[in-house]
């Protein structure tokens, strides 16, 4: 079995040198909640000599919470803000001959997108230009995954390795204790879960359906490349490689 693991980079943690080559597709954040030219061009290059798949992360313009707050913008201004950010990250892409895979959005955006009908039809307004031939990272069973399919934008069901779930699906909030899975062996507990039953174990106990096209660890979580570095060792025993 080959699976694709994602992670969220270019966000000022500055350990892709040794992180990317542990991952096959990656999240670069395109100056919305981190991020800028330099950081962008800097992690394409590191993808590329990796054979790792790239991807844009726009996000709600919001440095200073690291978009992980829900913004309040109109529509027309959401549009403008994430159109901006995909147009610097597209056209740095193009100069470094770099196709562009897929576009996940990040932290707040990502969660709002997920629920809210109106945000998700704005956000994927917002990347029609960009779309053709893009897929669109998105939560299983979401809004927004409906609203992509319907508009004909190829998707990838993504599940979180190292957070725990809700029994809504939703992901429990950041401010909890109990949010983050950060111990190697507990992630690659949860993984061989979902791959065996198709279905998530929330923090409560319960199941939800689940279909998982590829799996993120973020990049800024502490135990991020202790967690890649275990999956890499296990995974084998498993016949599971990290390929998409």
């Amino acid at each position: 079995m080959k699976i694709d693991i994602n992670s969220d980079v270019g966000e000022g943690v500055g350990n892709e040198e040794v992180l990317v080559p542990l991952i096959s597709s990656c999240n670069i954040a395109c100056g919305g909640h981190a991020g800028d030219e330099n950081s962008i061009r800097q992690v394409i290059r590191i993808a590329k000599s990796n054979a790792v798949l790239i991807g844009a992360h726009p996000s709600y313009p919001d440095k200073e919470n690291f978009g992980r707050k829900t913004m309040i913008l109109s529509k027309e201004s959401l549009i403008e803000v994430l159109q901006k950010q995909l147009q610097l990250f597209f056209s740095i892409a193009k100069e470094e001959n770099a196709t562009v895979h897929h576009i996940k959005a990040h932290g707040a955006l990502y969660n709002d997108s997920a629920v809210h009908i109106d945000l998700a039809q704005a956000y994927l307004e917002a990347i029609a230009p960009f779309s053709d031939s893009i897929i669109v990272y998105v939560p299983y069973n979401s809004i927004i995954a409906q609203e992509a399919l319907k508009k004909g934008i190829k998707v990838a069901y993504e599940t979180f390795l190292d957070r725990n779930y809700n029994s809504d699906g939703s992901l429990v909030s950041r401010h909890q204790d109990n949010a983050l899975i950060e111990k190697p062996e507990k992630v690659l507990e949860h993984l061989l879960f979902i791959l065996k039953e198709h279905k998530i174990k929330t923090l409560n106990g319960t199941l939800i359906n689940s279909l998982s096209d590829t799996f993120c660890i973020h990049g800024d979580t502490v135990s991020a490349l202790k967690i890649l570095m275990y999956l890499h060792n296990e995974l084998p025993k498993y016949n599971i490689q990290i390929n998409p």
